[in-house]
């Protein structure tokens, strides 16, 4: 399994999600053993990829689950085994690695069959006929390989071996009756057999004891045509071994093949192996090429993989299969929801304006000066999320260290400000479900479930059009995931207000968490920025006291 942490933000991810996770992470890196990788759960939208850009720093890696899959794994790994190699050499390969079967490929490593140890047996066990070599189309090379064998002269005309395999144990005169033309011969030291052989023309004369052919025996195999070899095996092992180079593709399986993908979830691997009874499969990757093999055995592991969560502690923000997972820390500026662990773990929460600000204090805890592009990070993310110091979740130790990363990242907070709420407050060209789900949260209360999303944006009323339409999705997404109310906050920093939007069959919860009456699904809510504070809380007493 690799060995790492994965750092990871909230699903929909805004700025400070991202950002806080990069600087996180690079903390991590320059204070711990264990790597750690910023990943995302979600696209990043607009506002933080300018930060992104603005700053060079490259997306983090999106992250699907914390789930088990093959590629964590300590798989199999091995040379690869094709259809022409011998069984001897495939032999070797099962034996060096101490593994029972082994995947086959063709020449673009694509999987084309599987070959066990008991393929191998059977090539002892089997009562093969001593055509064998014949009907495997067996190489010299092959045999050559087999019987550890030297080339005395060869015969370029010929590539298979058509005849059966003969040990020439008896005299020249007796051969006529059991010997053919193009046969496979086995023959020791003894010049009358070996001339008896090659002017019957067999298509191969293998010498055993390391024997070679005097010169005018030499000039009979030329003139016949007869491939000769020479092996330091007697005539019994010789026999024994020859079998061994048939080729892989004559006795391996090439039906109902199971394998499996790097991607696959180790869950899914288990249940497709307990319905089949093989000792080994092999697993491909994305281009289908065979990497390696697993086993049952490589499934039965306690590991888990590690995360980090930045900027969130609800399970239904969170990473899919965080229950399969280990959480080591979270750093976040919350409220503190519904997320259980197995064992003790760092947890930070701070009532402030942004996860940023406190990963930023963190590297002054430690002493260490971020780098530039960090320090940017953090400066754009706490400018989002406490809207350039306009919401009322902010405070001062928000701003002070906001103006600090903002020097050391070479940069006026307030023109940045201007030009990162500008590229990411721009509706235009964004479909509904864009907009709803640039940064929407869950939150279940008591019985109710209540999903909350909120847009940045400068100009509301160039969204009015949109409105019906938007509000014909928001009440789909309740009908289909089972919200009783789902709103949508337009807020506009510079005007310091919100237009919300509500959907659902219980539209009074935001009427009663903003004191409002909503006329056409919609009310203005001045001085209203910020989810956190301003809606969540009174939104959970309201639900309270319903």
């Amino acid at each position: 399994m690799k060995n790492v942490v994965y750092v990871t933000g909230h699903k929909n991810p805004d700025s400070d999600s991202i950002c806080s996770a990069i600087a996180y992470a690079e903390l991590k890196n320059k204070t711990s053993n264990i790597p750690a990788m910023p990943v995302r759960l979600g696209n990043v939208n607009r506002e933080t990829q300018f930060i992104l850009d603005y700053f060079k720093v490259k997306a983090p890696e999106f992250l699907e689950t914390l789930k088990l899959k093959v590629s964590d794994l300590e798989i199999d790994t091995f040379e690869q085994v094709t259809k022409d190699m011998s069984l001897r050499q495939a032999w070797e390969i099962l034996k060096k690695n101490q593994i029972k079967s082994i995947p086959v490929t063709d020449k673009k490593q694509q999987l084309i069959g599987m070959l066990s140890s008991a393929n191998l047996t059977s090539s002892y066990m089997d009562n093969w006929d001593n055509c064998i070599l014949a009907k495997s189309n067996t190489s010299l090379d092959n045999i050559l390989s087999a019987l550890s064998a030297t080339v005395v002269y060869e015969n370029k005309d010929v590539t298979v071996f058509p005849g059966k395999i003969v040990v020439g144990a008896m005299t020249p005169e007796s051969m006529d009756n059991r010997i053919a033309e193009g046969d496979i011969a086995i023959i020791g030291d003894r010049l009358d057999a070996q001339e008896k052989l090659l002017n019957l023309k067999v298509s191969l004369m293998i010498l055993t004891g390391s024997h070679y052919l005097p010169d005018n025996l030499m000039e009979l195999a030329k003139k016949n045509n007869v491939t000769v070899i020479s092996t330091p095996h007697d005539s019994f092992t010789t026999s024994r071994l020859i079998v061994q180079s048939v080729p892989v593709e004559y006795v391996m399986q090439t039906e109902n093949l199971v394998s499996f993908n790097l991607d696959d979830l180790v869950e899914d691997v288990k249940a497709t192996m307990s319905e089949s009874r093989f000792r080994s499969y092999a697993v491909l990757d994305n281009e289908g090429k065979v990497v390696g093999s697993i086993s049952r055995y490589h499934l039965i592991s306690n590991k888990k993989k590690k995360v980090i969560q930045m900027d969130h502690n609800e399970r239904s923000q969170s990473v899919n299969g965080l229950e399969d997972a280990e959480i080591l820390e979270i750093v976040d500026h919350h409220r503190v929801a519904d997320i259980q662990t197995a064992n003790p773990i760092f947890y930070r929460c701070e009532p402030i304006g942004s996860t940023s600000t406190i990963v930023a204090k963190m590297y002054n805890e430690y002493g260490i000066t971020p780098s530039k592009e960090i320090a940017g990070l953090l400066c754009g993310a706490i400018i989002s999320d406490t809207l350039l110091f306009k919401s009322p979740t902010c405070t001062p130790i928000d701003e002070a260290i906001c103006l600090k990363m903002a020097e050391i990242a070479g940069i006026d907070a307030e023109k940045f400000a201007q030009e990162m709420f500008k590229a990411g407050t721009s509706l235009q060209g964004k479909s509904v479900d864009e907009i709803f789900n640039s940064d929407f949260k869950p939150f279940n209360i008591g019985d109710v479930k209540v999903g909350v999303a909120q847009v940045n944006t400068m100009d509301i009323e160039g969204f009015m059009p949109l409105k019906e339409e938007m509000l014909n999705y928001m009440n789909s997404k309740c009908s289909s995931e089972g919200y009783d109310a789902c709103m949508l906050l337009l807020t506009d920093i510079i005007k310091e207000g919100s237009q919300v939007l509500v959907a659902g069959t219980k539209p009074e919860i935001a009427e009663l968490t903003f004191n409002v009456t909503l006329e056409d699904s919609t009310a203005y809510l001045p001085g209203v920025l910020s989810r956190k504070k301003q809606v969540v809380p009174p939104m959970t007493a309201a639900i309270l006291n319903m």
